[in-house]
């Protein structure tokens, strides 16, 4: 038996509408599941001028993960989960963190929704005896001068997967992480659309070039599968060897 095949299983995505999660939802389903993903626009039509973006063969839903009552309202639609991938994530410039209003929306999004998602998933994914895969950042063991939310938020989800991972094992639940490096994203285009900002960024990366998101749908196959049984509450670092040094 293939341990990366899954299929008969349902997965959720949560920001699969784009960028990493869109890759990691694509992943899980070219090995035969059933692909749930969360986005914040309307309609997967919505998506149609998006670069990074394919919502062919996902099942999409329109969730605000910042409100508790949508996040309730939109996991009553799945009936069965097997895997859920928290890939949710914001992120404010122009020093916007510093402000109230951008580190309540950035802290609400990056870090109280994992715990929201996660909480109500629970017992679907109990019965299923299932994973659950924290979705960080390299940013989430440095400094980030610029993004004091996300840098914190992004720590807190390391830290929240720790802590999973040793309260639900006994509940049938492997509870991982992912902490992708840099990637042609939305949240980062700020340095991927910049000649000079990249290439001082490749400079710093071993392997030579960006991550992208089928390299992120991989590590998750992994972590999700059965050649992961014996691990839980650890957050894979894959960042192209950045945070050696």
């Amino acid at each position: 038996m293939d341990a990366l095949d899954f299929t008969g299983q349902a997965v959720l995505v949560v920001g699969g509408s784009s960028g990493i999660g869109n890759g990691v939802a694509h992943g899980f389903l070219k090995q035969g599941a059933k692909v749930h993903v969360w986005g914040t626009r309307p309609t997967a039509g919505d998506y149609a001028d998006v670069v990074g973006s394919d919502l062919t063969g996902l099942i999409y839903d329109s969730v605000d993960v910042a409100d508790r009552t949508q996040i309730t309202d939109s996991a009553s639609k799945i009936a069965n989960l097997d895997v859920l991938i928290l890939c949710q994530g914001t992120v404010v410039y122009r020093r916007g963190e510093f402000e109230p209003d951008g580190w309540d929306r950035v802290m609400a999004v990056n870090l109280d929704s994992l715990m929201d998602c996660a909480r109500v998933f629970h017992d679907r994914l109990a019965t299923a005896r299932g994973s659950i895969i924290i979705v960080s950042s390299v940013s989430g063991f440095q400094s980030n001068r610029g993004n004091p939310a996300y840098a914190a938020s992004k720590a807190g989800a390391v830290s929240l997967t720790k802590t999973l991972g040793e309260a639900w094992a006994r509940d049938g639940i492997r509870v991982n992480g992912l902490a992708p490096g840099l990637v042609a994203t939305k949240l980062t285009a700020v340095t991927t659309e910049n000649p000079q900002r990249l290439q001082g960024a490749l400079r710093a990366i071993p392997i030579g070039r960006m991550g992208t998101p089928e390299d992120m749908a991989g590590a998750a196959l992994f972590l999700a599968s059965p050649l992961a049984a014996y691990v839980a509450g650890q957050t894979l670092i894959v960042d192209g060897g950045l945070s050696l040094s």
